[in-house]
């Protein structure tokens, strides 16, 4: 289910996605929550030298990626620490292991204006931020975000400058997948599709 839903929204982010990086000669990348773990289902890449490659079903520890702080922020707090809870199979040892308080304040306050930051948590040199994609009943699907190099991009430009194209673009996702969800899906009945042989 979660390869359909994957597949199915990238149908339906790739423009918006391509429309992003042409504006902010960013990477892009949508994931969703696995385990403690987010893994990328859809990309959109530019070619700069970054400090973690990042492909199609690449996993990262949650808490430590824009993306991650995102999916963690719209469940109870107390579920994202179950999540948490469980190792990571990632592989990769992040520079920055916040205590359950920092962990609480930090999805707290990505909660409260709908986006995150992460600044060299996961790796040196890798900033980025992100936003939820909803679906039509407002629960949070996969997250979006705009990647860049630390030494190249200030946080200033990050959060003012591409911030608000990044929120534009992840509602504007949303709203067509709201509208993509909305269409009938059609099912053929196998009995009615083959003709009868009798």
């Amino acid at each position: 289910m979660s390869y359909v839903l994957s597949r199915n929204l990238w149908e339906v982010a790739r423009p918006h996605m391509e429309r992003l990086v042409l504006q902010t000669h960013e990477s892009s990348s949508i994931a969703q929550l696995d385990g403690s773990d987010i893994v990328y289902v859809a990309r959109v890449a530019v070619p700069k030298i970054v400090a973690l490659a990042v492909t199609i079903g690449t996993r990262f520890p949650a808490m430590q990626t824009s993306l991650g702080k995102v999916l963690l922020a719209a469940m109870p707090l107390a579920d994202a620490e179950r999540v948490l809870a469980e190792p990571s199979r990632s592989g990769i040892t992040p520079r920055f292991a916040p205590t359950a308080d920092e962990r609480a304040a930090m999805l707290r306050q990505v909660s409260a204006r709908g986006w995150a930051l992460t600044d060299e948590e996961l790796a040196a040199g890798i900033r980025s931020v992100a936003a939820p994609l909803r679906d039509g009943n407002g629960e949070v699907i996969a997250s979006l975000n705009v990647n860049t190099h630390a030494a190249e991009t200030p946080v200033e430009v990050l959060t003012g400058q591409y911030l608000p194209l990044l929120l534009q673009t992840a509602g504007a996702i949303s709203a067509d997948w709201a509208a993509y969800q909305s269409v009938p899906q059609v099912t053929v009945d196998r009995a009615i599709a083959q003709p009868s042989r009798s």
